[in-house]
């Protein structure tokens, strides 16, 4: 139920946005989108630092430095041999042109990344799955709603369709959570949501126009950890 009452929250709140771009001046635009990129680098850079700094004796200390660094250089060369932002864009912008939804490529890459990364997402399914406690997965819906009603407006339609995502996703987590709950916890976590949050740094510095990042490229970033634990259990 958490997953489901999640997708709707993004479907209704992107629905809202959709018709409140339509009362706001384009000369405003720039700078909604200025502050939403902002918002959002600002959001990356707090789940980084969550995910990889600890208080040890009155002192912050960085763990993962190198396992990240591996994770975004093979993810990326494997995203950039799959070419999956092109592919992305690609199917993004069939359906774009097919049903006349300007927009819709980016705002459906970029809403689904935001809203499938982070520990919400996964310890929320679990939860769900295992407590039957979609209590965390209800907040998640409350600040997913927000922010689907600023990404729609300001990038477009296509946020909607980023619930399909959602749905699958945490969805599977939840049906699959007896097997997945003593992989999905502690370093494991940790280390992917810090990656998840790297993504979500690159999508606010898009939109701030200060790079060109092909986001959608740097997702196999987020199977490196999953790989090296994988490894790890063998050796």
């Amino acid at each position: 139920m958490g997953t489901i009452v999640n997708a709707i929250s993004i479907v209704v709140g992107s629905l809202i946005g959709f018709f409140l771009k339509k009362g706001i001046d384009e000369k405003y635009q720039s700078g909604i989108n200025m502050a939403l990129g902002l918002s959002v680098v600002i959001i990356g850079v707090n789940g980084i630092i969550t995910n990889c700094i600890t208080v040890e004796s009155n002192n912050l200390v960085s763990h993962y430095e190198l396992l990240i660094v591996i994770s975004l250089i093979v993810g990326v060369y494997i995203g950039e041999r799959l070419s999956l932002q092109d592919k992305l864009n690609g199917m993004s912008e069939n359906i774009e042109k097919k049903f006349n939804l300007s927009g819709f490529a980016r705002s459906f890459v970029n809403g689904t990344i935001i809203y499938c990364v982070g520990a919400m997402a996964i310890i929320g399914a679990l939860n769900d799955g295992l407590l039957h406690d979609p209590s965390v997965l209800y907040i998640k819906s409350i600040l997913d709603g927000i922010t689907s009603i600023i990404l729609s407006a300001t990038m477009g339609i296509g946020v909607v369709f980023s619930a399909i995502p959602v749905l699958i996703y945490q969805g599977s987590i939840t049906l699959l959570a007896n097997n997945l709950q003593s992989v999905l916890q502690g370093e494991l976590l940790n280390q992917i949501c810090a990656i998840g949050y790297i993504l979500v740094l690159c999508i606010g510095l898009n939109f701030m126009k200060i790079t060109k990042i092909k986001t959608a490229n740097f997702l196999p970033s987020l199977l490196i950890p999953v790989l090296w634990y994988c490894i790890n259990l063998f050796i």
